[in-house]
C-alpha cells in the first residue's frame, strides 16, 4: 500500500493492525486523502495550530515527546513538539491556505516525493505510540562542519567523517593539508551554520 518501488531504498513500512499500534490518527487513516504539507510554524506555535487545525477539521500531525524540565527547584515533564517550528499536515492546497489564514504559520513547504513523507511519518508515529524514547538528534551530514556541545571537548569545531553508531570529528589544519581523528558520540554534536 505504501511501498514505493521507484525507489529501491526505501523499506516496506511496517505493518499496521497489531494491538500494540496506537490510535489511528486521521493523517494517517486508510481513508485520508490528500498531499502532504510541511507547516513551518511562527515560533511556539505548533500546539496552537494543531488544536486549529483539529477544529477546522483539518488532518494534521504534530509529533510530540515528553521532556522533564527544571522550573525553579521543581522536576516537571512538558510535552514538546518532537521538531520545534513544524507541523505536518496532510490535505489540499485549499487546506493548506485555511491553516495559513489562522496567522500561525511562517512558511509553508512542499514536499515533492509523497511516499517516503508518508513512510517516515508514519514511522515516527508507530514509534511514539508504541512508547519509543525519542531524543532530538541533529541530522548531519558527511564533511559537515560541527562544534562538540558538551562534555570534555565542549567548544572544540570540526568536520563530521562517519555517521555509524559513533561519528568521527575531522580536526583538520588546511593549510598544512594534514588532519586527525577524534571519535565522539554523535549527540554531542551540533551543526555549525
Amino acid at each position: 500500500m505504501f511501498r514505493n518501488n521507484s525507489d529501491p531504498k526505501l523499506p516496506a513500512p511496517p505493518p499496521v493492525g497489531r494491538s500494540s499500534d496506537p490510535i489511528p490518527l486521521p493523517a494517517f487513516s486508510p481513508e485520508a486523502t490528500g498531499s502532504w504539507f510541511v507547516l513551518h510554524t511562527k515560533s511556539r506555535q505548533e500546539k496552537a495550530l494543531a488544536a486549529d487545525l483539529e477544529r477546522l477539521q483539518i488532518p494534521c500531525y504534530l509529533p510530540l515527546i515528553t521532556q522533564n524540565r527544571f522550573r525553579g527547584k521543581r522536576k516537571v515533564s512538558v510535552s514538546e513538539a518532537l521538531f520545534p517550528s513544524y507541523l505536518f499536515l496532510r490535505g489540499t492546497r485549499e487546506e493548506v491556505y485555511s491553516a495559513d489564514r489562522t496567522k500561525r504559520v511562517a512558511n509553508i513547504i512542499d514536499v515533492p516525493n509523497q511516499e517516503r513523507m508518508d513512510w517516515e511519518l508514519r514511522n515516527l508515529w508507530l514509534a511514539l505510540g508504541c512508547g519509543a524514547t525519542l531524543d532530538p538528534y541533529p541530522f548531519l551530514k558527511l564533511g559537515r562542519r560541527v562544534v562538540v556541545r558538551a562534555g570534555p571537548f565542549q567548544g572544540l569545531q570540526g568536520f563530521v567523517e562517519e555517521r555509524l553508531t559513533w561519528d568521527r570529528l575531522i580536526l583538520a589544519v588546511e593549510m598544512l593539508g594534514q588532519a586527525v581523528s577524534l571519535e565522539i558520540d554523535g549527540s554531542l554534536l551540533d551543526p555549525v551554520d
